[in-house]
């Protein structure tokens, strides 16, 4: 997907990116400076001596006129107030791409402050998912927790889903830069997920399996499904769902090249989270 959407009508949506100099936020950046119907009003990074900065110079995009800051909550509280009376529908956005440590809180904080949060960064447990959707629900602040925004990926995740009901062996790899924190990624236990709401087992117990390095096998969910992370340099995201059945394998796999790919479903996540009544998770309930 290379082509944006056409501008919404009305204001400019007003959009803070957490994680502005990493390389997913400055893609961002870039994706919202260059969207008619988007403008950047705030960009948060604790990269020491980069406060105050403007975070298009910073980043070769030309002057920008906003500065970067660390102070989250204090961002937040100046784009809320920009936009309090906009109305259902409207409000700012914040994009987070920064570190599984703290996306939890900066996730509630959104919520708090009436900001729409759009959630890349992944790491967020089941248990954290479901208060984080109730408090969104209770405030009425709409929300998206995206672990992968490549419409590629869910193409693969629903054809894994379809698969599974026809194989009882499978195993899932996913490949990534070796600056990801979390293993396994957020991708590849949604595409797990998924797969489970069969409610099936996976991979009966063929023989009595030992292992002489320990997690050689990978991690195994209560499913049955196993998963395996690989982290090198050179890889930016790549995830293979591997089938098997006697006589045959069955192999979907997706190569992410350059982030750039994420940004079409960035914006279109930005676009839509407004109108939303509660927290959803996953690119999928958007499309």
């Amino acid at each position: 997907m290379t082509s944006s959407p056409s501008p919404l009508a009305g204001p400019a949506i007003p959009v803070v990116v957490a994680g502005a100099l990493g390389r997913m936020g400055a893609e961002v950046v870039k994706a919202v400076r260059d969207a008619a119907d988007c403008t950047l009003v705030g960009a948060i990074d604790t990269t020491p001596g980069k406060e105050g900065d403007d975070v298009g110079l910073e980043l070769g995009l030309g002057e920008l006129e906003v500065a970067i800051t660390a102070d989250f909550e204090g961002t937040l509280c100046q784009a809320s107030q920009a936009v309090r009376n906009a109305g259902p529908g409207g409000g700012a956005v914040l994009v987070d791409f920064t570190h599984p440590s703290v996306v939890y809180e900066h996730t509630r904080a959104a919520i708090a402050y009436g900001v729409h949060p759009v959630i890349g960064t992944t790491g967020l447990s089941p248990a954290q998912l479901e208060d984080l959707a109730t408090f969104a629900a209770k405030a009425g602040v709409g929300g998206a927790v995206i672990p992968n925004f490549s419409v590629g990926m869910v193409l693969l995740q629903q054809a894994a889903a379809a698969a599974a009901r026809f194989y009882d062996f499978a195993e899932l790899t996913e490949l990534h830069h070796n600056r990801k924190a979390d293993a396994p990624s957020g991708t590849c236990i949604k595409t797990a997920e998924l797969m489970e709401e069969l409610g099936k087992s996976f991979n009966p117990q063929q023989v009595e399996e030992h292992e002489t390095l320990t997690g050689v096998r990978g991690g195994q969910r209560e499913s049955g499904l196993r998963l395996h992370s690989i982290r090198l340099p050179g890889l930016v995201a790549h995830q293979e769902v591997m089938f098997g059945a006697p006589g045959e394998t069955y192999t979907l796999r997706h190569d992410t090249i350059d982030r750039s790919a994420y940004m079409p479903g960035v914006l279109l996540t930005v676009r839509r989270v407004r109108a939303l009544e509660g927290l959803v998770y996953g690119l999928e309930r958007l499309l």
